[in-house]
């Protein structure tokens, strides 16, 4: 076989979410669509808001010149400049468009920032349970990822985070609202988490980044915000995606944005710019960004999502599941009821439900579902989470 040896491996440990969503696809041609229960993949399954179809268009209508054509890698200016200044509004900073890359997803740009701030031994920091392609991404430019334990409670661990740190760390990544938890870190976290690094800097003189994962940052419940990694530390990067509050995943555009207080801003925006061209992304895509530039701070009904997550926390707390309650994104993360994620997961299976085990995202003795689906698919999927915990508890 003529494929790297690494890639072989990676394809042999390759992602449970993918796994699972084969092994749906299998069940599905088997047993019908229908009586099939698929959590396994964070596939939105709202329509994308009205405004987003009627901006396409009005684009389209317009036909105006170079509508498909190459522009500055790092977006159009008018796109820039209008996510720039919604994140003047956000953050309370004085974005502009100079801060602001447009990229090919937030995968694209997790990529694109650490190729311009990992070399070959470098290592980068990543809290558990973490979205599982990021070991994946670090290894792309032979980067060591350090995995560290998040709390009891899916927050940050300060001191456990204090002791992964060597001359080697350049970025801590972290992501909230976290998939696969459903958490989002307070503010005293995050602000905890500047401190630390201000702190480390003080006494080693390494600059170690702070990147932020927000593709569900719209997603939250119960009144709860989102606190501003850029308030907190200087030296931040945010990445994110329009993937999941305007549904439209597949089109694969998002940002990253540094902060404007950072003090070598200009270079790594420059940096940047390069990696997002040489890594095959070349620019991100040109009708959606002429898109955005009409749809900032818009999103799906995210009420609706809360309506999902609250039907299956009754349902699942109803039968002795345990779980904390998400604040955010559209996951659950209930403790599996027997020590072996992986066993239960399949007994699930037994009863058509698919949902990943958290030993994918390193947290053994969980397990992910993914709400983002029909309500009839979570009310009709109870009775059979009910019998499989009944099955070990019993």
């Amino acid at each position: 076989m003529a494929i790297a040896q690494k890639i072989k491996q990676f394809m042999e440990q390759s992602s449970w979410i993918r796994k699972m969503f084969e092994q749906g696809a299998l069940m599905k041609a088997q047993y019908g669509p229908e009586n099939v229960f698929d959590f396994s993949l964070g596939n939105p399954n709202l329509a994308p808001p009205p405004a987003f179809h009627q901006t396409l268009r009005n684009l389209l209508d317009e036909s105006a010149p170079g509508l498909h054509a190459y522009m500055p890698n790092a977006g159009y200016l008018q796109t820039r400049q209008a996510v720039a200044d919604f994140l003047s509004g956000e953050h309370g900073l004085p974005f502009t468009e100079k801060e602001v890359i447009m990229t090919c997803g937030a995968a694209g740009a997790i990529n694109t920032v650490f190729r311009a701030l990992l070399s070959p031994g470098d290592e980068i920091i990543i809290l558990s349970p973490y979205f599982v392609e990021y070991l994946f991404y670090a290894d792309n430019f032979q980067a060591v990822p350090k995995i560290v334990s998040s709390t009891s409670d899916f927050l940050p661990d300060p001191g456990a985070i204090e002791k992964a740190l060597t001359p080697k760390t350049k970025a801590i990544l972290i992501n909230s609202p976290n998939n696969p938890t459903g958490r989002v870190y307070p503010a005293a976290a995050i602000e905890g988490l500047g401190e630390l690094l201000r702190k480390w800097k003080q006494s080693s003189g390494e600059d170690v980044y702070l990147i932020s994962d927000e593709p569900y940052r719209k997603i939250v419940y119960d009144s709860i915000q989102v606190p501003s990694i850029f308030q907190a530390y200087a030296e931040s990067i945010v990445v994110t995606s329009y993937s999941k509050d305007l549904s439209i995943p597949g089109e694969r555009i998002g940002y990253l944005a540094v902060n404007p207080q950072a003090p070598d801003r200009e270079e790594l925006i420059n940096a940047m710019t390069m990696t997002n061209r040489i890594l095959g992304f070349v620019n991100a895509p040109a009708l959606m960004q002429k898109a955005l530039v009409h749809l900032q701070g818009q999103s799906v009904d995210i009420g609706l999502y809360q309506k999902k997550r609250d039907l299956f926390c009754r349902g699942l707390g109803q039968a002795g599941y345990q779980f904390n309650i998400p604040e955010g994104a559209f996951y659950l993360f209930p403790r599996s009821p027997i020590p072996d994620d992986v066993a239960f997961v399949r007994a699930l299976q037994e009863e058509k439900i698919l949902t990943v085990p958290g030993t994918g995202f390193g947290a053994p003795g969980y397990f992910r579902i993914a709400y983002c689906v029909a309500d009839e698919t979570i009310e009709r999927s109870l009775p059979g989470f009910e019998r499989v915990m009944k099955k070990f508890t019993t």
